[in-house]
């Protein structure tokens, strides 16, 4: 479908969004494959500066500085995109999607505010295709309670996190032909293998 596609991996904390992504990392490697991965925030060495300063627990920021920040981490990562766009495979822990999911439907900011300042950014950049991982709450509580780190996004309420993954489905499903949607609760070998074969669809 796509020669070297975008592909992002979304999901709330504990969904395994970033589990599977390392598994299609290793497959492409395996297949040599060209590709690269990113994270949100992070990736590159001054968006991951800004992702320790945004996840640090001892800060509280207010919900505008969190969005500016999350923004300012990705335009530290827009030329590392646009190098590799359309050369090799792009992977992304965590992308525009989080951005709107957690930002405005979790956060109550300003969606058209966020939606111009991140189309200025992106500058036309497409996303191909998305794997939006969900996961219920148990299943999130026992996946964060095994973590031996918690950042300051690990912590928010049920309800947050409930907000926050209703809004990743309704993002989803205004475009479903460009989303896969991964239920975590079910064998992790399972999804391994439906998402393995929608990538090799994808790069067919």
């Amino acid at each position: 479908m796509y020669k070297n596609p975008v592909i992002v991996f979304e999901g709330i904390e504990g969904s395994g969004k970033t589990y599977h992504l390392k598994c299609v990392s290793a497959y492409l490697k395996k297949k040599k494959i060209d590709f690269i991965k990113l994270r949100e925030p992070g990736g590159s060495k001054n968006s991951e500066k800004i992702r320790k300063l945004i996840l640090n627990n001892k800060i509280n920021f207010n919900k505008n500085t969190d969005l500016l920040l999350y923004l300012a981490a990705r335009s530290e990562n827009i030329a590392i995109i646009k190098k590799n766009y359309n050369k090799k495979v792009i992977l992304i822990d965590r992308f525009i999607d989080s951005t709107i999911a957690y930002q405005h439907y979790g956060l109550g900011v300003n969606l058209k505010i966020l939606k111009t300042i991140n189309n200025y950014l992106l500058m036309g950049l497409k996303i191909n295709f998305t794997f939006l991982n969900i996961v219920n709450k148990k299943n999130m509580k026992k996946r964060l309670n095994k973590r031996k780190n918690l950042n300051r996004y690990d912590k928010f309420s049920d309800s947050f996190y409930k907000k926050v993954q209703n809004g990743f489905l309704k993002i989803s499903f205004k475009n479903k032909k460009k989303y896969l949607i991964i239920d975590s609760n079910k064998d992790i070998d399972l999804n391994k293998n439906k998402i393995i074969k929608k990538i090799d669809q994808l790069i067919r």
